[in-house]
C-alpha cells in the first residue's frame, strides 16, 4: 500500500502507466469498473451475517468463475465501507494497454 499512488478524486491521474493506485472513492471505483465492463460482485459462499463476503468484480473474460455472484453497487459499497477497505488497482499496464488488475485491502491489517 505504501508504494501505491493515492487517487482521491476522478480528476487525479496516475503518475505513469503501470503505476499501482489506491482509492476508497466511490466515483473513482465506479468509473474504473465501467471502463472495463465490470459489475460489482462477491464470491458465493463467503457471505457473513447476510452481507456480501469477499468483494470482487465480474469482468467478462477476466477471472471467470462460477463462484462470482453479481450484487448491487449499494451492497458492494456498504460492505466496502463497513470493512473500511481500499481498492488497489491499475489503470494501465506499463506498455499502456488497459489493465484489469485490482484487489481490495484493509488498511487495518498488520501486514497491509
Amino acid at each position: 500500500m505504501r508504494s501505491s499512488q493515492v487517487i482521491s478524486s476522478i480528476t487525479d491521474r496516475p503518475e505513469r502507466p503501470g503505476r499501482s493506485l489506491i482509492t476508497a472513492n466511490h466515483e473513482v471505483i465506479r468509473r474504473w469498473a465501467r471502463e472495463r465492463g465490470a459489475k460489482p460482485a462477491t464470491i458465493a459462499g463467503t457471505e457473513r451475517d447476510g452481507r456480501a463476503g469477499v468483494l470482487t468484480f465480474h469482468i467478462p473474460g477476466y477471472r471467470e468463475s462460477s463462484r462470482i455472484r453479481e450484487i448491487t453497487w449499494d451492497e458492494w459499497f456498504h460492505t466496502f465501507d463497513l470493512r473500511r477497505l481500499n481498492l488497489i488497482y491499475q489503470e494501465q499496464l506499463r506498455d499502456g494497454r488497459q489493465s484489469s488488475f485490482f484487489r481490495t485491502e484493509s488498511p487495518d491489517r498488520e501486514d497491509g
